[in-house]
Order: structure tokens, then sequence, then C-alpha cells
């Protein structure tokens, strides 16, 4: 029992690990990813490398192929343009099915994690902002009452992270990212639907646009 604690443990961490270099763009787009150099560079046994990395291609961030092993994964801007209209149909029909006005325990806790993702921002801590950038958005969504919808909201947003944050390390960009979380909020209170919708979609729309810019200036394509 203790033995697989410790593995679970150990495979939870590379994974986290593993997902933050990438999202962040210390493992930048194409970059292989040798099992062999991470056992040595994580302790751990080659199997739990290998089940992270299966379970970051189930998310979305990382490619294997047989005989060529893992590389992070990389969208051509055609992708990124299809994947970011995906999110807006969904997120923005998420948006119209949340309850207006807002229940007060869903203000609170969105309240609490902006304030949490403020501070975050304010000191440039990137892990900090990135999980509660999460959280803020899988709250949100939860309200909207449809199980299958967030499903789908979430795993897509977990394959745009790769393309957010791999571009939006700008102060200025999460900095607006902020401050669109609190006019999302300040719309649920209002129970004003048109402006909720408006901004998650609005809320979207930067980073694609962002990214392509600079996988263009990196590869030279698309």
């Amino acid at each position: 029992m203790k033995e697989n604690a410790k593995s679970d443990d150990a495979l939870t961490r590379v994974v986290e690990q593993l997902e933050e270099d990438i999202v962040f763009g210390r493992l930048r787009p194409r970059e292989r990813l040798v099992e062999e150099d991470l056992v040595g560079r994580f302790g751990v046994k080659r199997h739990v490398v290998r089940q992270a990395l299966i379970q970051l291609e189930q998310v979305g961030i990382v490619i294997r192929q047989r005989g060529k092993g893992a590389r992070v994964c990389e969208f051509t801007p055609t992708e990124v343009a299809q994947l970011y209209a995906v999110r807006e149909l969904l997120e923005s029909e998420a948006a119209r099915m949340i309850p207006l006005p807002a229940e007060k325990g869903l203000i609170r806790a969105l309240t609490a994690i902006h304030k949490s993702h403020g501070k975050a921002v304010a000191a440039g801590e990137l892990r900090a902002i990135y999980r509660s950038n999460i959280r803020y958005h899988e709250i949100l969504f939860e309200a909207c009452g449809n199980p299958y919808l967030v499903e789908a909201i979430g795993q897509l947003a977990m394959k745009a992270n790769l393309i957010r944050f791999y571009v939006g390390r700008d102060p200025s960009m999460f900095a607006g990212s902020r401050d669109e979380h609190g006019e999302i909020i300040e719309a649920l209170k209002a129970g004003d639907r048109e402006k909720l919708v408006k901004i998650c979609v609005d809320h979207l729309r930067p980073s694609p646009k962002a990214y392509i810019e600079a996988y263009r200036a990196l590869f030279g394509e698309g």
C-alpha cells in the first residue's frame, strides 16, 4: 500500500512538473521528451515517466509515436483557430446557462479565487497564476449545471493552456485576464447576461492571436 502511494505521489509530481514546463514554455513545441533523461531528472522509475507521458498525451499537450518517442505538442495556426472557435461556442453557451443573478455561494467562491489570482499576478508567481486561473474557470462553468458541457470545456481548456501560457507570460496579459475575471463577477452579481457572455468570449481572444504570431516567428510556418 505504501509503495503504491509513493508511486502515485511520484506520478502526480512528474505530471504536474512536466505540465508546467510545457505550458510555461520551458519545454517548447516539438521538443523531444526522452524517457531516460526524465528518469534521471525526477529520480523515478521508467514506468512512472511512461505513465506521466501517457496522461499528458491524454490531455493533449504531449504526442507519443511508436519508434519516435514523445514530444511536446504543437498547434498550427489553423488548429489554434479551430480550437478557439469551439471554445467560444461552448463557453458562451455555458455562460448563457448560468442562473442569474448568481447565487451568493458562487459569488463568494469566485471572489476568493479572484483575490488569490490577483495576488499571484501582482507577485509574478507563474505557478499560482496558472493553478488559480484554472480553478476560477472550473468554478464559473460548473455553475451552468450541465456536467457534460463542463467536461468538454475542461478538456479543451487543458489543450489551450499550452497556447495561453506559452505566449501569455507578458504581465499586461495576466493583468488583463485578472481584470476580466473581476468584470465577470460584476456581471454575475448584476444579472447582466449579455455582458457576461460578451466578457467570456472576449476573454478568449488575445491568446490565440499572440500564439499564432509567436508560432510564425519561431517556425516561419502557417
